[in-house]
Order: structure tokens, then sequence, then C-alpha cells
């Protein structure tokens, strides 16, 4: 296999799975009504899963530049691991505003 290929893999699983961690903090926070704790995590998300997301985004411009790359699992686990870790963080920000949103309206009611 590449060793291009397995550089790329790695620095997308690594990525993404600090994402993942800081994405746990954020829904644990969010449990403990820490908003602005999850709001810094989920920062962390961000950056995280964007390095990721342009690794693998500038493997595919290398493809569609014509640079020939053979089939790599690796990868496509990699490539898997950064949608999926994707679909927590948007729960994870969907969950906050929801969270927020019930704090503000309970609020509202108590006075």
């Amino acid at each position: 296999m590449n060793e291009e290929v397995v550089q790329s893999a790695m620095a997308i699983i690594l990525n993404a799975g600090d994402a993942r961690v800081a994405c746990k903090e954020a829904l644990d926070a969010i449990a403990a009504f820490d908003y602005e704790t999850a709001e810094e995590k989920l920062k962390v998300c961000h950056e995280k899963i964007t390095v990721a997301h342009k690794v693998q985004t500038d493997a595919i411009q290398d493809e569609t530049r014509g640079e020939k790359s053979e089939y790599s699992l690796l990868f496509a686990h990699a490539q898997d691991t950064l949608m999926t870790i994707y679909s927590e963080i948007n729960i994870a920000k969907q969950l906050l505003k929801i969270f927020k949103a019930y704090e503000t309206r309970i609020a509202a009611l108590e006075k």
C-alpha cells in the first residue's frame, strides 16, 4: 500500500478521533447543563474535524487531477470514521440548541 495513503488515512482517523473525544465531552457538558463548556468542546470538534476533512478533500482532489491511487481498506475506514463523527457532532450541536431553548423556556415559565 502507498505510504502516502496510509499517512492520509491515519491523519483522518486521528483527527476525527480527537473530534469524537471532544464531542463526547461536549455531550457530557450538555447533560450537566454546562453550555459554555459544551460550546468550547464543539469548537474543538470543529477544528479537528475540519483538519480531517481537508486531508480527505486533498486526496479526492489528487485523484481528480489524474493521480492514480489504488483502493485502500484503511482509507475507506478513515472516510467512514470521518462521516460517522461528523454526524455525531451535528447531533451534539442540535442537542445543545434544544437544551438551551428548553432552559430559556423553563426560566420564562418560572417568572
